[in-house]
This record gives C-alpha cells, sequence and structure tokens, in this order.
C-alpha cells in the first residue's frame, strides 16, 4: 500500500465511524419519535421503517452503475448531501407525508453509502491488507453506532420534541462534516468501466452470468435473513413472549453483541486471514446454530429464569463473534469476484441484497418469534445450517487464490471475477 493509499485509507475510516455515529443518534429512536412524539401512530411509525428499505431497494440498483461510471467518491458525497438533508427534515417533520418524505431521503442517502465506502476501502488497499481494512471498518461501524446510541439515549425526552430535532440536527451534522473529511480525500486511480476489456463490461446481465457471485448473494441473503433480520424483530419478539426476557435485558442483550464484535474483532483477524474465505462463513453458520440452540434452551428450557436470561444474551454474543468473522471476509470476496471497474456494481448488488433480507426478515421472524416459538427456533437452526452448506457449496466455485489470496501472497496478484468465472468453467 502507497503512503497515498494509506492517507485516503485513514480518511475513509474516520469516514465510517462519523456516519455510524451520526445514525447510532437516531435509529433507535426512529420508532418512538414519530409513533409517540409526533403523535402520528404505529401506522405512520411502521411505514417510515419500510420506507427505509423501499428507498435503498430504489437506489441501489443505480448507485452500482454511477460508482462505476463516476467513482465511489461523488457518489458518496451526494449520498451524504441526501442524508443531511433528509435526516434535517426528519427532525422538523410534523405531518405523516412529510415523515415519510424525510424518511425516503434519509434512507436512499444512508443506502448509497455503504457500497461507495466498501468500493473506495478496495481501490485504496491491496489483496494483502483488504480483509483488515474491512474488520476496522465493521469495528468502527459498531463502535460508532454504541456511542451514538448511548450519547443519545441521554439527550433524549420524549416530552419534548426539541430534543429528537437536536438527535436528528447532530446526525446531518455528522453527515455534512463527513462530506468535508471526503471532500479531502484523494483517490488513487482505479479501473472505470470505461478502461476495462471488452469481455470485462456489462451491467447486469453479466454479473447474474458470474455464478459463483449470484451462489455467493444467495448465501449472502441467508446470512442476513438468519442474522441481522432478526436482531430487533423475531427474536426480540421471541424473548420477550418465550423467555420472559425484560426490556432491559433485550438492551443487555444488544450490549453483549457489540462488546463481543469490538473485544473479538481482531483477536480473530489472524485466524481469519489464514483460512479459506468459505469454510469460515461455514463456520460461522455452525455458531449460529448452537446461537439459536441457546435461545431455544432460554425460551423452551424448563430452567431458572437466571438461566434464561444467561442464555439468551450468549445467544447474541455468539452472533457478535460470528460477525466478527464474516466483516474480514464476505466484503473482500465480493471485491475479488467483481471484474476490473465492476466492484462499485458488485457492492451495490451485495448491499441489495442484503436489504431485500432485512426487509423479509422481520416480516417472516416476527410473527414466527412472537406465536410459534418452537418451530422458530427450528427454522432458524436449519438456516444456520443452510449457511454452512451454501458456504461449502460455494467453495467449489471459486479459485484457489479467490477463496484464500494469500497463498499467493508472493505474487501480489489477485484473481479477478471474470478471470475466475471462465477457470471455473474450463475446470468443469
Amino acid at each position: 500500500m502507497t503512503r497515498a493509499m494509506g492517507a485516503a485509507m485513514r480518511r475513509i475510516h474516520v469516514g465510517n465511524a462519523l456516519s455510524a455515529f451520526g445514525l447510532g443518534f437516531t435509529v433507535p429512536y426512529l420508532y418512538v419519535y414519530v409513533a409517540q412524539v409526533r403523535g402520528l401512530g404505529a401506522m405512520t411509525a411502521g411505514l417510515v421503517l419500510a420506507v427505509f428499505a423501499v428507498a435503498a431497494l430504489i437506489v441501489l440498483p443505480f448507485a452500482g452503475r454511477a460508482i462505476v461510471r463516476r467513482g465511489p467518491l461523488p457518489v458518496l458525497l451526494a449520498a451524504l448531501v441526501t442524508a443531511a438533508l433528509g435526516a434535517l427534515s426528519l427532525g422538523l417533520a410534523g405531518s405523516a407525508w412529510s415523515v415519510l418524505f424525510a424518511a425516503s431521503a434519509l434512507g436512499a442517502g444512508q443506502a448509497v453509502m455503504q457500497p461507495a465506502l466498501a468500493t473506495m476501502i478496495v481501490d485504496c488497499s491491496s489483496a494483502d491488507t483488504r480483509s483488515r481494512a474491512f474488520a476496522m471498518q465493521f469495528f468502527l461501524q459498531n463502535l460508532g453506532l454504541g456511542i451514538g446510541g448511548l450519547i443519545g439515549g441521554h439527550l433524549v425526552d420524549t416530552t419534548r420534541v426539541s430534543s429528537f430535532t437536536l438527535l436528528f440536527a447532530i446526525e446531518a451534522a455528522m453527515f455534512l462534516l463527513l462530506v468535508a473529511v471526503m471532500a479531502t480525500v484523494r483517490m488513487p486511480h482505479s479501473p472505470r468501466l470505461e478502461d476495462a476489456p471488452a469481455s470485462a463490461k456489462g451491467s447486469w446481465k453479466r454479473l447474474l452470468g458470474n455464478r459463483a457471485m449470484v451462489q455467493l448473494c444467495v448465501l449472502g441473503f441467508v446470512l442476513f435473513f438468519a442474522c441481522y433480520g432478526q436482531f430487533e424483530s423475531g427474536l426480540s419478539a421471541y424473548g420477550v413472549e418465550a423467555a420472559g426476557i425484560s426490556t432491559s435485558t433485550l438492551g443487555t442483550a444488544l450490549a453483549a453483541n457489540t462488546l463481543m464484535i469490538v473485544v473479538a474483532q481482531f483477536a480473530v483477524l489472524r485466524f481469519v486471514e489464514r483460512a479459506r474465505r468459505t469454510r469460515v462463513i461455514a463456520l460461522v453458520g455452525l455458531i449460529w446454530a448452537v446461537a439459536w440452540m441457546a435461545a431455544g434452551y432460554a425460551g423452551l428450557g424448563h430452567g431458572s429464569q437466571e438461566m434464561a436470561t444467561a442464555a439468551f444474551v450468549s445467544t447474541y454474543a455468539l452472533f457478535g463473534l460470528g460477525e466478527a468473522m464474516l466483516s474480514p471476509t464476505v466484503a473482500p470476496l465480493v471485491a475479488d469476484l467483481a471484474p476490473e471497474g465492476l466492484a462499485g456494481q458488485y457492492n451495490s448488488a451485495f448491499a441489495l441484497v442484503k436489504q431485500l433480507a432485512l426487509a423479509v426478515g422481520p416480516a417472516v421472524g416476527g410473527p414466527l418469534g412472537a406465536s410459534l416459538h418452537a418451530p422458530y427456533i427450528v427454522t432458524f437452526v436449519l438456516f444456520s445450517l443452510g449457511i454452512t452448506y451454501l458456504a461449502l457449496r460455494l467453495g467449489r466455485q471459486l479459485t484457489a487464490v479467490q477463496d484464500q489470496p494469500w497463498s499467493v501472497r508472493a505474487s501480489r496478484v489477485v484473481s479477478r471475477g471474470g478471470a475466475a468465472a471462465e477457470t471455473v468453467g474450463a475446470e468443469a
């Protein structure tokens, strides 16, 4: 990594931390703000949460193309300004329509930030440093969200609208501060669509023709559906209804998840960097299966309430361990599967899969977790084992360089998606 790339990477990490810090101020309190503080009711609050997902699903297919054609930095700056305007408008909105419009702007801007920042990390890293760079990104995101949520919780007052307006103003200020920070980044020249060879050009049709990427997207959907899609819906509903978990214990469980990520992120990195990526993902599936079994004991076992609480908190901690193992594994794999010049499109496609999982996960898991306790646990134990199966199956589609790039570290060459797909096809 050159000195210029290192300087750009430091600013990108600061950007990740600032954006997560800003989001942490408002995300935990959005439902309460719309439904109770603004008095718009549970229906409108639910629509606001849905608008975030819908806005992301609409803009992400276009974001990938824009990143490929314009580069990730201009797209990121536009997304940040849009998100800042959305956050400020949300803090001032008093009607249902104005709240929904502001939420759509904030959701769209927030969604586009993810693939833009991921592509910047790819452009400023090498095969040797990419896993560590994405691990740092995930670490700072969780740290920023946790600190932002903690400070926001002390500032918020449900009896005063002005306290929520302050939270959204702080969030908007963080986005604008990030604009100032990122505008100073000097990105190294990275391949664009116009620079790519003719065989690498194409859009969604070419992406869908990459069998390894399609399988990774399916695997990614299951990963996000079985974990993130359950955190604040099905799993929390199951904990309250089946295990008798209090709301304060839910907060403790979420804190245990964040603490595990912060503590374990760099402890597991050495292992993750040496192992095959698909085997790391397969191991995560087994760890999450154990986590769901612990949740099953919490709600369906016949132990004491203390044992049930400990088992439930350990579920979230085990999820955090799996997340720490995935962060330096999945995102670099997406980058290494992308042909020259199309990293932005591949990052956007994977972000789109994540948003789909986060939209479907609560809709399916919420009712199951609240009322059908045993089927809920069995379903997600099977999903977790499915992660292991899909990961091992994906391993058969990857070249040795893609699955374990550090095995050819001496050559400093990472096989890209187009060539790899052709190699796999030739071997088949």
